[in-house]
Order: structure tokens, then C-alpha cells, then sequence
């Protein structure tokens, strides 16, 4: 009788797991498309209202700077570690989806639009990393690949906007508005989440943990490497659908066919990513973290160099391209965060997570300020290959960690 109750309670825990992961995979899928709700109607809203480039940079970058103020101050007062992380989740969803709502009763083209991206950055600190701390609550082995299945969600999320967009058209409202209404029901189903045996609350937290992240060396480099790939993916994702709307316009298409094409090739290129994500944990728990990680950087900077080229050219080799890069780009994503997890004490991961995710999301908005500039510059053809200075670094520094005597705690050992 014992030996068959035991085995009853691990049937439940694997249940209560599996069950808990697969709802709060729907809630980041759901509240992760206010990321780019806005982003994905700037080819509309050029078009039609004549919106300039530096305020079509900020509907990427004001989301982008709330949620590094946002990031800040959580790690800095340690709430995810503090708190209840489906509760401060649930907060955070319902009024991120007041904040980006309120875009529909507003000219698209005032400073009002900036702000109410920018207040929904800042409770975006409140899904992402909380998401990611509460999958590694139930990790055992796995980590790669749970936290592999939040960012998949993210990525996810953050296509969803340009498919809303690809199927209402014109009607850039319907985007908006899609993208709210998710965010809601996300914040509702939280808490029918569990919390894995994993979890545990800091008992006393001091602001200076969040130093932790420069101090010790191999959290350092795992960090470094996280930048490098942060350089490339979000102004990749912000900056993709307009390379695609200006590549289709010079193939004499009818512009809503060519709009169409668009914004469903942005979809599938962002979309692709799910599936890197997955892969990349599958790979990564059995193969090593910084394996993928080097691999994963190799192959988008590539890509970043050689998509220019193809600019104007044939639309199916063109995003066929961009797909691989779409995989690649985002594969290694989670794996710097199942990084983070293993190198830092339980009790402060969420901290960890949040200043890592903070920094990178800083460095996002040079890079997303700095394309159009670049684009002006030098043209379409060269626009991304600046990006590839990201992933080339965050090879070197992953190296460096595979090479470090704590890498013995990635992945069990598998570096």
C-alpha cells in the first residue's frame, strides 16, 4: 500500500504540473499580445495617418522603456519574490489591458497613444519574468524546456497582433482590441495556476541582491550572453513587418494583397520562434545550455547579415529566410534565463530573472531607435546586418561560460 500511494501522489504532482504549465502557457500567449498590438497596425497607421518614424519607433520603445522602469523597481523591492506571483500576474494583465484599451479613444497619431504603451510596459514586469519564475517553481530536470514553453508563449503573444491584423484588415481597431480582451481573460485564468513544489518565498530581501547578477562571474556572462541576443530579436520583431511591406510594395502587387502578405509573413516569421523555443529546451536539457545558445547566435546573426540581400527579390526565398531566422532568433531566448535559474539561490531567482530581463530590454530601445536611422542611411538591403554584432558577442561570452567551473550546474551538467 505504500509503495502504490506514493506512486498516486506522484501521479497528482505530474497532473497538478502539467495542468498548472499549460494554463499559464495560455495566459502568457494571451497577455503577451499587448507587446506588440500597436506595433503591429504602424504600416496602417503610416500610411493612412502619416505617422512619422521616430513616433512609429516609440509604439515598440515606450512599451520597451515601462517595462524596464517596471522591471526596475520590482527588483529593486524584490515583489516577485515576495508575493504572490499569480496575484501580482493578475494585477498587472488587467490593468495592462485598461492601459492599451484606452489607445481606442484617442487620435492614433497623439503623444497619448506613447503613454498608454508606456503604462503597459510597465506592468508587463509583471508577466514576463513572474511567468518565468513560476515555471521554475516546477522544474525538476526540465528547466530548459519549461521555460523554453513561457518564451514560446511569449513569442506567441507577440506574433498574434499581426495576424489579428492580416485577418481585420484595414480596421486596425480590431487589432486593439483583440489583443485587450486576451490580456483580461489572462488575468482571470491565472489563478486557477498552481505553484510547483519549487517555489519559495524570500524570507528577508535587501535591494543589494540584485547586484548579485554583475558580482558572481558566471551570472555575469550568462547575462552578457542574454544581452547580445536581446541587441538583435526586438528590433528584429519591431522592424520585420515594415521590411516586408516595403520589400512586397516593389513587386507591383495590388497594396491590400501585398498588406496581406505582409503582415502574414511577419506572423509566421515571429510565430516560427514558438517552435524554436521548444526545440531549444528539448535540446538544451539533454545537450547543454551554452551548446544551444552558441549554435542558436550563430545562426541568426547569419541570417541578419544575409536578409538584406534578398530585399525586393523573390518573396518565398525571402521568407523562408526569414523563418529560419525567426526559429534561431528566439531559440536560445529561455536558455539564458534556465541559466539564471541554475546559477542563483531559490529564494531570489525572481529578482535575478527580473534584472536580467530589465537590462536586456534597455538595450532593446538602441537598437530599435537605431534601425530606421541605419535604414535611412545605408538602405533596406543593409538595415539588419548591424544586428549581428549582438549575437556575435553573446557567442563569446557563453563560451567563456561553458568554460567556467559553475557551467557543472547547467543543465545537471550538461553544459
Amino acid at each position: 500500500m505504500p509503495m502504490l500511494e506514493q506512486r498516486t501522489a506522484y501521479t497528482r504532482v505530474i497532473s497538478s504540473k502539467w495542468t498548472s504549465i499549460g494554463i499559464l502557457i495560455l495566459c502568457e500567449v494571451f497577455a503577451l499580445t499587448l507587446w506588440f498590438s500597436a506595433t503591429a497596425i504602424v504600416p496602417i497607421l503610416r500610411s493612412e495617418y502619416q505617422l512619422g518614424d521616430w513616433q512609429a519607433s516609440l509604439f515598440s520603445s515606450g512599451v520597451a522603456v515601462g517595462f524596464v522602469i517596471g522591471t526596475l523597481v520590482s527588483a529593486l523591492l524584490g515583489l516577485s519574490d515576495r508575493f504572490d506571483p499569480r496575484r501580482f500576474f493578475s494585477v498587472s494583465a488587467l490593468v495592462a489591458a485598461a492601459c492599451n484599451g484606452s489607445i481606442l479613444l484617442v487620435d492614433p497619431t497623439s503623444w497619448w497613444v506613447i503613454f498608454c504603451r508606456f503604462t503597459t510596459g510597465i506592468c508587463m514586469a509583471g508577466l514576463y519574468p513572474v511567468g518565468m519564475k513560476i515555471a521554475a517553481s516546477w522544474a525538476e530536470k526540465d528547466t530548459g524546456l519549461l521555460i523554453g514553453l513561457l518564451v514560446g508563449a511569449l513569442t506567441l503573444g507577440s506574433a498574434s497582433p499581426h495576424l489579428f491584423n492580416a485577418i481585420g484588415g484595414i480596421d486596425w481597431q480590431l487589432t486593439i482590441q483583440v489583443a485587450s480582451v486576451c490580456a483580461l481573460i489572462a488575468g482571470g485564468l491565472i489563478h486557477f495556476v498552481g505553484l510547483g513544489p519549487q517555489h519559495s518565498i524570500a524570507s528577508v530581501f535587501h535591494w543589494k541582491m540584485g547586484l548579485r547578477a554583475w558580482q558572481d562571474k558566471s551570472l555575469r556572462l550568462a547575462n552578457l550572453g542574454y544581452f547580445g541576443h536581446m541587441w538583435e530579436l526586438y528590433a528584429m520583431w519591431a522592424w520585420i513587418g515594415v521590411f516586408f511591406h516595403a520589400s512586397f510594395s516593389k513587386l507591383n502587387l495590388v497594396e491590400d494583397i501585398a498588406r496581406f502578405y505582409a503582415n502574414t509573413a511577419t506572423f509566421l516569421v515571429i510565430a516560427a520562434g514558438a517552435l524554436g523555443c521548444l526545440l531549444g529546451g528539448l535540446f538544451a536539457d539533454k545537450l547543454g545550455r551554452t551548446t544551444l545558445t552558441i549554435l542558436a547566435m550563430l545562426i541568426s546573426g547569419s541570417c541578419a547579415l544575409l536578409v538584406g540581400f534578398l530585399f525586393g527579390g523573390n518573396p518565398w526565398l525571402l521568407t523562408a529566410l526569414c523563418i529560419v531566422w525567426g526559429v534561431a532568433i528566439v531559440a536560445d531566448s529561455a536558455q539564458f534565463s534556465s541559466c539564471i535559474v541554475e546559477l542563483s539561490e531559490p529564494a531570489y531567482r525572481g529578482t535575478m530573472l527580473t534584472v536580467q530581463t530589465s537590462v536586456g530590454f534597455l538595450l532593446t530601445l538602441v537598437t530599435i531607435h537605431l534601425l530606421p536611422l541605419w535604414v535611412d542611411y545605408t538602405s533596406w538591403h543593409y538595415a539588419f546586418a548591424f544586428l549581428a554584432i549582438g549575437p556575435f558577442l553573446g557567442v563569446v561570452a557563453m563560451w567563456r561560460l561553458r568554460l567556467h567551473p559553475d557551467a557543472i550546474k547547467l543543465a545537471h551538467g550538461k553544459r
